[in-house]
C-alpha cells in the first residue's frame, strides 16, 4: 500500500514538472493565474476541507471530471508528509488554473507570484470586498478620458498637416486609425453585455475574463 503511494508521489512529481513547463512565454499578467488570485484561493479551501466543490465553479462542466481526478490524486499524496503536501498542492493549483484559463480561451503560462496583479483588477477585487464600486469606476473613467484626449489631440494636430505632403498624410492616417479604433473598442466593450463576451469566447461565462 505504501509502495503504491510512493509510486503516486513520483508520478505526481512528473506531472507537476510537465504542467509547469507548458509555457514560459509571458503573454500578459492575469489575476486568475496568480498565487494570490481567487482560483488558487478556492483551491486552498478545497484541499483543506477535502472537498472539491469550491473549485468547480471555476471550470466548465466538460472539465469537471478532470478536476475531480486531479483533486483525488492530490488529496491522496498530501498525506505522505509536508513536502509531499506542498508538491500535491502545487500540482493541483497548476492543473486547476490551466484548465480555468483554457475555459476562458486564454493562454496558460504558469503560476505567477501573489503580488503580480494589474491595478485595475486589484481595485475590482477591493470593490467587491468593500461593497462600493465608486473608486474603481472613477479611476477607470479617468484613464479612459485621458486615453481619448491624447489620441484625439494627436489626430487633430496631424489633420492640419495631412495635405502638406505624403509623409504628413500618412502620419494623419496612422493617428486617425488609432484614435477611431480606440474609441470603437471602448464603445463596443462598454455596451456589450456579459452574454456577448461569453459568445466571443465560445460559451457561458466562467469566473472572470482576466
Amino acid at each position: 500500500m505504501r509502495a503504491n503511494r510512493r509510486k503516486s508521489a513520483v508520478g505526481l512529481v512528473v506531472a507537476v514538472l510537465a504542467v509547469a513547463n507548458l509555457g514560459q512565454a509571458r503573454v500578459a499578467l492575469a489575476h486568475c493565474d496568480t498565487l494570490g488570485g481567487p482560483v488558487v484561493a478556492a483551491a486552498r479551501v478545497a484541499l483543506e476541507r477535502g472537498d472539491v466543490t469550491p473549485v468547480l465553479k471555476w471550470v466548465r462542466p466538460a472539465a469537471e471530471g478532470e478536476i475531480r481526478a486531479a483533486f483525488a490524486r492530490a488529496a491522496a499524496v498530501r498525506s505522505l508528509g509536508p513536502q509531499a503536501r506542498d508538491l500535491a498542492d502545487t500540482y493541483f493549483f497548476e492543473t486547476l488554473v490551466r484548465i480555468h484559463r483554457e475555459g476562458e480561451g486564454a493562454p496558460y503560462t504558469g503560476l505567477k507570484p501573489a503580488g503580480e496583479v494589474e491595478p485595475a483588477v486589484a481595485m475590482a477585487d477591493e470593490a467587491l470586498a468593500s461593497g462600493s464600486v465608486s473608486r474603481l469606476a472613477d479611476a477607470i473613467a479617468a484613464d479612459v478620458a485621458e486615453g481619448i484626449r491624447q489620441r484625439f489631440t494627436r489626430a487633430y494636430e496631424a489633420r492640419k498637416r495631412a495635405d502638406d505632403n505624403v509623409t504628413s498624410g500618412r502620419e494623419f492616417v496612422e493617428a486617425y486609425v488609432e484614435f477611431t479604433h480606440y474609441v470603437e473598442r471602448l464603445h463596443r466593450d462598454s455596451t456589450a453585455g456579459a452574454a456577448a463576451h461569453a459568445a466571443d469566447r465560445g460559451g457561458a461565462p466562467v469566473g472572470h475574463g482576466h
